[in-house]
This record gives C-alpha cells, sequence and structure tokens, in this order.
C-alpha cells in the first residue's frame, strides 16, 4: 500500500509531487466542498463528464435567444413566450393581413424595375424629340437659320447651367431607397418605420402630397441631402445622395432657419400666433385672398366665418342641438399619417422653442407680405385723379 493518499477522495499517488498537485486540482476542491456538505466524493471520470455538462449550459446561456415577430413586431427572451404569442387570436389576424401586404409588396418590387424602365424610355424619348426639334431646316433662309441656331446655342448654354439631372421620384417612392409602396400614405409610413423619418411640425402642414412631390425633386432631380440642403458634399445621382443620407443619419428634413421660407408654401402657422398679434388685425397688410371650398356653395373668410348661398338658407336657419349634431368624418392622408406618430410616442411641438418659432415665422411672414404688398403697389398705375363720368 502507497504512503501517499488522499483520503477526501479516495486515492493513492507513487510519490509526494503528484499527491502535492492533486491538492491543488479542481477535483480536490469540489470533494472538499462536497464532503462539508456531508455529500459522498465523485471520480475523476465522474468530475470530468460534470464540468463539461457547466460548460456546455454556459455557452448555450450566452447565445442570446431573442426571438422576434415580424408581423407583430415584438421580441420575446424564449421559445416559450413564442410559441404562445404564435397561438394568438391577436398574432393570426395580424399574420393574415401581414402576408397580404407583403404578398402586395413583392408584386411592387417586381414591377419596380418596370416602372424604371419606362421612365428611361420616356426620357429617351423626350431627348430624341429635343434633337429632332434642334435639327436645321432646309426651307429656312439663312438669316432664319442663323438666329434659330443662336436661340438654339443660347438655350443648350441655359440648359446646362441651370437644369437638373436626373428624375423626380414620384409620391410613392421612398426618399432613401429603392422601395416602392402602394399609396401615399403607405410610402410615408415606411420612410417613418424604417429610416426615422418624421415630417416635423406637422401639425401645421397643409399640403403634404405638395411637401413629399417637392422633397422628390429635391432627391431625384437635385441630388439634394435633405438635412445638408446644398451646404454638404455634391452629388451626381440618386442612389448616391440615397446612400450619404443612411449612411450620415440624414434621414431628416432641415426645417429651421432661412430654411422656413424654403417650405412655407407648405405649411400655415397661423394658428400658433398670439391673438393680440396676428398680422392679419392690422391695416397694413394685406390678408389672404378667401377661397371657395370644392363644392361651390360656401365662403371661408379668413377669421374662419363661413358665409353659405343663398339656396341654402333653409338649412342653415336650422337651430340643432348640440347633442344632436352631425359630426362628418373624413380621415384624410394627413390625419392618418399624424395618427402613425402619435402611436408612436409623438405628442407635437411643445415648449419654448415652439413659441420661438412661431414668433420668427410670424416675423417672416409679416416682412413678406408686406414686400408684395409694396411690389404690387408698384406695379399698379394708381390713379391719383378722377374725371366725372356724366358731364353736364
Amino acid at each position: 500500500m502507497s504512503a501517499f493518499t488522499c483520503i477526501n477522495c479516495r486515492v493513492s499517488f507513487a510519490d509526494a509531487d503528484l499527491q502535492r498537485s492533486h491538492y491543488k486540482s479542481d477535483w480536490h476542491r469540489y470533494n472538499l466542498k462536497r464532503k462539508v456538505a456531508d455529500l459522498p466524493p465523485v471520480t475523476a471520470e465522474n468530475f470530468q463528464t460534470r464540468v463539461l455538462a457547466q460548460k456546455a449550459q454556459v455557452a448555450e446561456q450566452a447565445v442570446p435567444t431573442t426571438v422576434k415577430c415580424a408581423a407583430c413586431s415584438k421580441q420575446f427572451s424564449s421559445q416559450n413566450a413564442h410559441a404562445n404569442h404564435l397561438n394568438s387570436k391577436k398574432h393570426k389576424e395580424l399574420a393574415a393581413k401581414y402576408e397580404e401586404s407583403e404578398a402586395a409588396e413583392q408584386d411592387m418590387q417586381v414591377d419596380a424595375q418596370q416602372v424604371v424602365e419606362d421612365k428611361n424610355a420616356k426620357n429617351q424619348a423626350i431627348k430624341e424629340g429635343l434633337l429632332g426639334q434642334s435639327e436645321p431646316q432646309p426651307e429656312a433662309s439663312g438669316s432664319q437659320a442663323a438666329a434659330s441656331s443662336s436661340m438654339q446655342e443660347d438655350e443648350d448654354m441655359g440648359s446646362d447651367t441651370e437644369s437638373w439631372d436626373g428624375d423626380a421620384l414620384g409620391l410613392e417612392e421612398c426618399l432613401f431607397c429603392s422601395f416602392i409602396s402602394r399609396t401615399l400614405e403607405k410610402n410615408v409610413n415606411h420612410m417613418t418605420r424604417e429610416h426615422s423619418f418624421f415630417i416635423p411640425d406637422i401639425e401645421f402642414l397643409t399640403d403634404l402630397e405638395g411637401l413629399i412631390v417637392y422633397l422628390g425633386q429635391k432627391v431625384g432631380e437635385g441630388h439634394i441631402c435633405l438635412w445638408c440642403n446644398e451646404k454638404g458634399k455634391t452629388f451626381y445621382s440618386t442612389q448616391a445622395v440615397q446612400k450619404h443620407m443612411i449612411d450620415k443619419g440624414h434621414c431628416m428634413m432641415l426645417h429651421d432657419g432661412d430654411v422656413l421660407l424654403e417650405y412655407a408654401d407648405f405649411y400655415d402657422y397661423r394658428s400658433s400666433y398670439p391673438d393680440e398679434e396676428r398680422p392679419d388685425k392690422g391695416g397694413e397688410e394685406d390678408a389672404d385672398p378667401v377661397e371657395l371650398n370644392d363644392e361651390g356653395f360656401q365662403l371661408v373668410l379668413p377669421s374662419g366665418n363661413s358665409i353659405g348661398h343663398r339656396s341654402l338658407q333653409r338649412y342653415y336657419r336650422q337651430k340643432l342641438r348640440p347633442e344632436r349634431a352631425v359630426v362628418v368624418r373624413n380621415p384624410t392622408a394627413l390625419s392618418r399619417v399624424m395618427a402613425g406618430y402619435k402611436a408612436l410616442g409623438w405628442t407635437g411641438g411643445t415648449g419654448p422653442m415652439t413659441k420661438v418659432r412661431a414668433n420668427d415665422l410670424q416675423y417672416m411672414k409679416r416682412v413678406q407680405w408686406k414686400s408684395h404688398m409694396r411690389l404690387g403697389v408698384k406695379a399698379n398705375k394708381l390713379q391719383h385723379h378722377y374725371r366725372e363720368q356724366n358731364p353736364i
């Protein structure tokens, strides 16, 4: 029997060096802890098996097990929670709608290349038409040919310096990628969901379609970044400026400073002006011209009051009780986009910065109206004396 043994692990050794190395091993420490807990010791093979099982468990826990549901846009930390979600009624309803939308979007992606080819064909036809018009006519005289050639040269020089290369993006085309939606509303939702694009001050926006068309012209024709706004790098293709906006995080509109006047035609901030400082109450500024609505039976004044046609006076004389008032709901694309923003946590423009912007816009509008009035008076010939219409 060997003189070098370990009573705790129940093993013997040939020399003292092996015994000392055993006392420093993890197997010996593990058996010491089991002895304290009044448990029997384990063999070396059993200890190695337990070590490998523990390492496999740690490696499995280190791997992320997050599961995402694409139809509901939800994430789950375990497979069981994901399986329970798949069996829910709400998920099945959303999954059916998601499959329909995915099928439609795939069809749109298939037709996207055809749309691009049609655009290129139209542009080629226009270019060929312009080249055909620029050819000299044999019937023209020498002076007429010289004049037409000089005019053509002037037009060519002007087109080289002022025209934009490229095609404007349509209402259904994304401003930041090549995705094409079916409607304007789906296009705005796609840009909000995929590129975090939010229209600033949307509560004061009056022309959503016109704004998207103008932004499509800036990106498609001008190749201008919506955030750099002609102050950054110059781009020579639509794909280049779209890649720049995605890489730099410029998928947003610059709506501050001098740029406010650029988008002034699409916004109406008069509702944010203080009541005592409204520019339409003064005598110096010219009020906006009143316009009839689409039906032509109602006149809306600048103050917001409405004047109806005399043929409808029997309806205007009716005095309905407030609780029986009929509310006509006509959700537009802008209202649906605002509803989507509110669902994402948007609460509108609040705080001191909103008041400062409203005051700045009020001042700029006042200066703009005064300049228009001054220009209109200067362009008209005012008659300072009058002649009697019925002389005796």
